[in-house]
């Protein structure tokens, strides 16, 4: 089961009209450029390659169309990528053969990619291995986790740390999370709503809650989430059970899926799960990643600014035959007048 989303769009003011509108650049007071890592996640791998060009992706906020100017592949001399592997040490220690496929999947990342790797405790982020080329050496850092919890564990915390630490680079940036997502620091205090957004597989990771006591996702979630966008981190998830009594309580097991799955939806990433259970491989996950990798681009486009900088909703289509473009739900927009 795997969460995706085709995501979108710049909130833009001033236009109105009841056909579609595409706003185009007049000057550096009425937009400004930004860009967006998409990924092509084609649901049908034997299918002939999608053609995606400048001409034939959209994006838009409601009506109004931007204006696109560049569709870079990142691929050849744009293919740079920082990857870093994020692992709760709250997971059960039966998780340790699939470390081997994530330690295969380090190895196997071409010579663009640096990758780290840490470990996510107390609400903390632990860094084992600072980014390298080299790959072994990135591949022999992975451990097995320490299979305990305490009362300060917050996947979420941790993964805002390692975010808001990265310094910035023009080069994709991406993180695999392996994780249940249960959040043990917030337990059944502060909590988001649940969201109504539907996920693909028939599989719904919140059920409605019978009590309005019952706890739901972390707001830590949304926090983390916001933190990606904002530093263009896409984050892809997978589950693997934890320690401890709240691993078998299937309540916040679902609910600690759900966290996840919401970053990974909103910063166009994935999520991997089956259902609650153990996985048998990381290897079917870890093949799709690659090819998820290998189909990105650099969308180069117009947005209108607000007074203040900030996170603005943006949606990206294409009309390409077999393409399935995913992208975060925000992208960020630098003040108008540079301020």
């Amino acid at each position: 089961m795997s969460y995706r989303t085709a995501a979108a769009v710049i909130l833009i003011c001033g236009v109105i009209g009841l056909g579609a509108e595409i706003v185009y650049s007049q000057g550096a007071a009425s937009t400004v450029q930004v860009h967006l890592v998409i990924t092509d996640q084609k649901l049908n791998d034997e299918a002939e390659e999608p053609v995606i060009r400048t001409d034939n992706v959209q994006v838009k906020q409601g009506r109004n169309q931007l204006k696109v100017e560049q569709l870079i592949p990142a691929r050849d001399n744009n293919a740079a990528m920082q990857l870093f592997v994020l692992i709760d040490d709250t997971c059960d220690t039966s998780i340790g053969n699939n470390l081997n496929d994530l330690r295969d999947f380090v190895n196997a990342q071409p010579e663009s990619t640096v990758v780290g790797v840490g470990y996510m405790s107390n609400a903390t982020l632990q860094i084992v291995q600072n980014f390298t080329p080299d790959h072994a050496l990135a591949a022999k850092a992975i451990r097995l986790p320490r299979g305990n919890t305490s009362a300060m564990d917050s996947p979420y915390l941790s993964l805002l740390s390692l975010v808001q630490g990265w310094p910035e680079a023009k080069v994709r940036r991406q993180v695999i999370m392996v994780s249940d997502g249960i959040d043990r620091l917030r337990g059944q205090e502060g909590s988001s709503s649940i969201s109504s957004r539907s996920y693909s597989g028939g599989y719904q990771p919140f059920p409605s809650p019978a009590q309005s006591t019952m706890s739901t996702i972390s707001v830590d979630a949304d926090r983390a989430s916001n933190a990606s966008q904002r530093a263009g981190v896409i984050v892809h998830g997978i589950y693997s059970p934890g320690v401890g009594r709240l691993s078998r309580n299937a309540w916040e097991a679902q609910l600690g899926q759900g966290g996840v799955g919401k970053i990974a939806d909103e910063t166009g990433g994935e999520y991997f799960a089956l259902g609650t259970q153990a996985p048998v491989s990381f290897k079917p996950y870890l093949d799709r990643l690659q090819r998820m990798f290998n189909n990105q681009y650099y969308l180069v486009f117009q947005a209108v600014p607000k007074k203040k900088e900030g996170l603005q909703r943006v949606s990206v289509s294409t009309t390409a035959a077999n393409a399935d473009i995913a992208s975060a739900d925000n992208v960020w927009v630098p003040a108008a007048g540079g301020k």
